[in-house]
């Protein structure tokens, strides 16, 4: 099972890489095109995390619910960076991002889906890092 896990982090991996890239061809196209390089960036650096995690898989000591926790909030959180991302650069939003978004704003639902998005990034990567951190300890076992 752990074999397994580990080769569907990698795939996940090259996913979301490959999603970061198609997100940089059509760049010029949103409405902020400098969230839109934020969103090819975090596509291809949210990828490169998930092939990195999936690396080291087979060294994560955690128990099956915390490694399983791990594993979801790591997909969810890297996923969801790159799709609100790309979201508030099609909306045009800035409420979250005030350096890449300067002078742009979208609608109030829209800010608020957004804000709400990169919330739950925030919590769900702290967490999967936090549980990574702590399978990756000295001495640690499963």
């Amino acid at each position: 099972m752990m074999i397994e896990t580990r080769r569907r982090l990698l795939w996940h991996g090259m996913l979301l890489f490959l999603l970061g890239l198609l997100t940089g061809l059509v760049e010029p196209q949103f409405s902020n095109p400098r969230m839109g390089l934020a969103a090819h960036l975090e596509g291809v650096m949210n990828g490169i995390f998930l092939l990195a995690i999936g690396s080291a898989w087979m060294e994560v000591r955690l128990g099956d619910q915390a490694k399983a926790v791990a594993y979801w909030t790591a997909l969810y959180g890297t996923y969801a960076n790159w799709l609100f991302t790309t979201l508030a650069a099609v909306f045009g939003t800035g409420a979250m991002s005030p350096v890449t978004a300067a002078g742009y704003s979208g609608a109030p639902w829209q800010e608020g889906l957004v804000t709400f998005g990169f919330a739950s990034v925030g919590i769900s990567i702290l967490v999967a890092v936090l549980l990574l951190l702590w399978g990756f300890r000295q001495g640690a076992s499963a």
